[in-house]
């Protein structure tokens, strides 16, 4: 039997997927969680062989339960199941070790086969998934585009205004004529963005802006 933990924070979707892997005699929900939090307690307590989690729960947030369950409880892969296909989340789930990412939308028999290929050992993307993460890393940019978005975390909404204007190559003065505040003010904010991201000048920050998807 394949012990499986199910976190979600909608009841009636933790009802439909358990609906779905009763219908394989292998597989054995032992636990369900309602929030991130409760499911890496369960997992602790329960030591099950697959973790469901879905990307959005309260307390807890689905890729931080991810990255606590691989450091707390090792043995339990972690597979992401979202509505959410997203090329951020999709990179943010493999970088805290998930080894699947299923969207609710897909065929029933994915969610099984893809909780049976990663308690054998495997990864599984789901169709859709995969031929996004493919197309992205043909081109180089997934990782390092959600790299740069985990350093926007850091700067203010109004920071990151300026970064995007600093991307598309506005100096100091046309930034401060676009958002109407003085020339200093503007100067301050840079300075700040710079140091935020740890970057040493302006063409810097730009790629950090175009990477992010602040700018075209």
């Amino acid at each position: 039997m394949i012990r499986i933990l199910l976190a979600d924070d909608e009841a009636m979707m933790r009802a439909g997927v358990r609906a779905i892997l009763a219908s394989d005699p292998e597989l054995d929900v032992v636990a369900e969680a309602g929030d991130g939090r409760e499911a890496v307690d369960l997992a602790i307590s329960h030591h099950p062989d697959v973790a469901l989690l879905d990307i959005r729960m309260p307390v807890l947030d689905g890729l931080a339960a991810a990255a606590e369950m691989r450091r707390a409880a090792p043995g339990t892969a972690v597979v992401m199941l979202t509505t959410f296909g997203e090329d951020d989340y999709i990179a943010k789930a493999l970088e805290v070790g998930a080894s699947g990412f299923l969207l609710k939308s897909g065929d029933p028999r994915e969610l099984i086969a893809g909780v049976h290929a990663v308690a054998g050992g495997a990864a599984y993307l789901s169709p859709k998934v995969a031929h996004r993460v493919i197309a992205q890393l043909a081109g180089g940019r997934m990782a390092r585009g959600a790299h740069a978005r985990d350093r926007l975390e850091s700067l203010t909404e109004r920071e990151r205004e300026v970064l995007a204007l600093v991307g598309v190559g506005l100096s100091n003065a046309e930034i401060a004529g676009r958002l109407h505040i003085v020339e200093g003010t503007v100067k301050a904010y840079v300075s700040a963005i710079l140091t935020r991201l740890g970057v040493r000048n302006r063409v810097q920050a730009a790629i950090i802006a175009y990477e992010a998807g602040l700018v075209a």
